[in-house]
């Protein structure tokens, strides 16, 4: 459609604006700036429309957030390309440069959109026939979820939910007032199970809104699991201005949804952190070579310290650090180093102090293990030990590890579990608001603290 409409546009330009200028007919000539165009356009408005999530969840798009979406895009890619392609033109006015901008802003959506609304129905289509759905798992057994699996079950509001069946979140398993629509599948603490062996998609918690605690268990049993969340809402969800309404005759749903950062700062992220990388690496390679000669001089051992980390999504990796320990340091077993640790080599203190040992974990940023900014990555022993205490420490890894936190901004290295505890808050915290020009401010502290020699 981009293609297409493009093609129009040029058309109108040897027609209508170009004659207006020079006063007689312009012939027609696909020449080969034309034909590049052809290439280079629709690309421009693919990676527009890419940063602005068109192609996330394809088959949960609806009508009314492809219009405004598409709109909100266009309006942007074509003032864009008024400065980039238009500004030269030759024109006999300047509302020839209005004409032209308007007349490609009308071609370009009404094609796109009009695709895009046509896929839209088709996909509504399918749902509605059963060809494709979405897995799901209703979570409770009370009224509440009851009227909610009977709407789903009507096939007149049919929004794609295939129930295989619900789960119990309080552990009562008499009397299932669902157990006549849907299959009892266990309780809660089964979900991981249930939705790998029935491939769920979907969980929606038929728990009241304000029941925290209940929602909690919940939400942390599913942290690492491949699900959308949603959430039945109360009248005071919908008066506060949580509920967003997609579907008119569709059942009205919060979706638990924890992506806050928008996906053209996603994709802005992860190009800083290999620009980034990348450029520590390449430049800063005589610095290495210095402290790897100084690690390797002040003890016996490798210069380089691999350890196992849980990462994004819980999935373990090795992390990269320069030694900064004596080889025998944990012949007793996982510890977590202290202010006056005699394990550390005299070099290594110094490292630690100015947190070069953290340099070669810019190569775990470079292929996409680790992030510049995220939650510090723990190992498996501790991070055990902290979910005994702290449950939520799983919704660390919803992003990937970084090198530097905010919770190791604020609070420094933990030397215990406890103060992996109270740390969490601000690594939580990071999470529920991070953003570009967050990261941008928690680098700027890091660099502050490594010039002032603050770490240890």
């Amino acid at each position: 459609m981009a293609a297409l409409g493009w093609t129009l546009f040029f058309v109108y330009r040897k027609f209508i604006i170009e004659p207006n200028k020079f006063g007689y007919k312009i012939p027609l000539e696909l020449d080969d700036n034309f034909f590049l165009a052809l290439v280079l356009v629709p690309f421009y408005w693919f990676i527009l429309y890419y940063l602005a999530g068109h192609y996330k969840d394809v088959w949960r798009k609806s009508r009314i957030n492809e219009i405004s979406k598409t709109f909100s895009v266009t309006v942007i890619g074509v003032v864009l390309q008024f400065f980039i392609l238009l500004i030269d033109d030759e024109i006999r006015t300047y509302q020839d440069y209005y004409k032209s901008t308007l007349t490609l802003f009308v071609l370009h959506f009404s094609l796109t959109v009009t695709v895009r609304l046509i896929q839209a129905y088709w996909v509504k289509v399918l749902l509605k026939r059963k060809k494709i759905g979405f897995n799901t798992i209703v979570v409770g057994n009370n009224q509440k979820s009851l009227s909610l699996v009977k709407e789903l079950l009507d096939p007149q509001l049919t929004q794609g939910f295939l129930l295989k069946g619900y789960v119990s979140y309080n552990g009562d398993s008499d009397d299932h007032i669902l157990k006549d629509l849907i299959p009892n599948l266990g309780t809660y603490s089964d979900l991981p199970a249930r939705i790998k062996e029935y491939a769920i998609e979907e969980v929606i918690l038929g728990i009241e809104s304000s029941n925290h605690l209940e929602i909690n268990k919940v939400t942390n049993v599913l942290e690492d699991q491949p699900v959308t969340l949603k959430i039945i809402p109360d009248l005071f969800d919908m008066m506060s201005g949580q509920v967003r309404i997609n579907n008119v005759i569709g059942t009205a749903l919060i979706e638990i949804n924890h992506d806050v950062m928008p996906q053209w700062q996603i994709v802005a992220k992860r190009l800083m952190d290999i620009f980034v990388s990348a450029f520590v690496l390449i430049v800063f390679c005589p610095l290495f070579l210095v402290i790897a000669a100084l690690v390797k001089g002040s003890s016996k051992g490798p210069i380089l310290y691999k350890q196992i980390r849980l990462g994004l999504k819980g999935k373990p990796f090795h992390i990269l650090k320069f030694r900064t320990m004596f080889t025998d340091a944990e012949n007793a077993g996982p510890q977590l180093s202290s202010h006056n640790d005699k394990r550390i080599t005299p070099v290594g203190r110094i490292l630690r102090k100015y947190r070069l040992d953290e340099l070669p974990q810019f190569f775990n940023v470079l292929i996409g293990e680790m992030s510049l900014v995220g939650p510090r990555p723990e190992r498996k022993f501790f991070v055990d030990q902290i979910v005994r205490i702290a449950p939520h420490y799983k919704h660390l890894h919803r992003v990937k590890p970084g090198i530097t936190s905010w919770g190791q901004v604020k609070y420094g290295y933990a030397e215990n579990v406890d103060q992996m505890v109270e740390r969490l808050k601000f690594d939580i915290l990071y999470i529920e608001n991070r953003s570009i020009a967050v990261d941008l401010r928690i680098l700027i502290y890091t660099v502050l603290t490594i010039v002032r020699g603050q770490g240890r």
